[in-house]
């Protein structure tokens, strides 16, 4: 079995990214019970050698096939054959310790799983592959395969995402940050179309940021190649801070909320919620992205930092 966390992060990605499409899983099934070699690939998936070996290279770089020259007719032919039969993948957060005896735990929320919505259009979804969901159907957002989308966009409404507090009982809490990138939501896109997108904990808005504008001047370093041009391309990164003074966003203050204002104790989780208030100046939207779209190859993250009683 191949183990890999959210910790070893250069193996991860590698092992997701090897995951992300569907001719390499199909490659990776019709390995189950034999080895093959690229041609024979290449017929069974029906598509052209080219492609497949591109896909076999990217298998082999994440360990998950090993290939092996062998003679042939003419030449050799690259037979290929799976190393594992099950993938672990735990994205459980890490708890790391700074020098001066800080604490801090860390996890990444997946933009797709949301736990709650209410969207408005424009709205939609897409993955590294193509589009996830019908554009402009609220109902959609409800659809199970939402967990996969890689970016979200919505003129009107929130999603809300439930990120795990796995701190210790004794534990004392000091700050909590938050990041993501972000844009407002135009037709197509708009470099100067203002949106106040805010930011809840609990049910306690913590604050607002009015992004400038939906952002399509030039290409996201990470968009696919089938991603159109002439739409949202990338955002900001935006990060949020809490603790027991105030909230900043990006080391500036927006904001009175405290961490004492957020109940954290009461529960197990924390309550996400971005979107755009019913009462907001500028409505102009959301877009959210994920470690393959945008410019930044993240996608929710959190940060906890927090001190620890020491027990006898």
């Amino acid at each position: 079995m191949l183990e890999v966390g959210i910790h070893e992060a250069e193996k991860l990605v590698q092992v997701a990214h090897a995951l992300s499409t569907r001719s390499r899983v199909d490659i990776l099934r019709l390995l189950n019970t034999r080895s093959m070699n690229v041609i024979e690939l290449a017929e069974a998936l029906q598509l052209p050698v080219s492609t497949v070996a591109n896909n076999v290279k990217v298998l082999e770089a994440a360990k998950l096939i090993n290939t092996e020259l062998l003679p042939a007719v003419r030449g050799a032919m690259k037979v290929c054959s799976r190393n594992y039969d099950d993938i672990l993948i735990s994205l459980n957060s890490s708890v790391r310790s700074t020098k001066d005896g800080m604490k801090f735990y860390e996890v990444e929320m997946p933009i797709g799983h949301y736990s709650d919505c209410e969207v408005h259009p424009t709205c939609g979804m897409a993955t590294h592959e193509g589009m996830l969901v019908r554009e402009d159907e609220p109902a959609s957002f409800y659809h199970p395969k939402h967990v996969g989308a890689q970016i979200i966009w919505f003129r009107k409404g929130y999603v809300e995402y439930l990120l795990p507090l796995e701190i210790p009982q004794n534990a004392s809490i000091q700050s909590i940050e938050l990041s993501m990138e972000m844009c407002s939501e135009a037709p197509n896109y708009d470099n100067d179309w203002p949106s106040d997108i805010s930011v809840w904990i609990n049910g306690v808005e913590i604050g607002m940021w009015t992004s400038p504008g939906d952002f399509g001047d030039r290409r996201g370093a990470l968009n696919p190649a089938w991603w159109l041009d002439w739409t949202t391309q990338y955002g900001l990164l935006k990060t949020w801070r809490i603790d027991h003074e105030r909230t900043t966003l990006d080391m500036q203050k927006v904001s009175d909320v405290t961490l004492q204002d957020l109940q954290l104790n009461q529960r197990p989780s924390l309550r996400l919620r971005i979107g755009v208030d019913p009462d907001a100046v500028h409505k102009g939207g959301v877009n959210l992205f994920g470690k393959q779209f945008g410019d930044y190859d993240q996608d929710i993250v959190m940060r906890v930092s927090y001190t620890q009683e020491e027990t006898e």
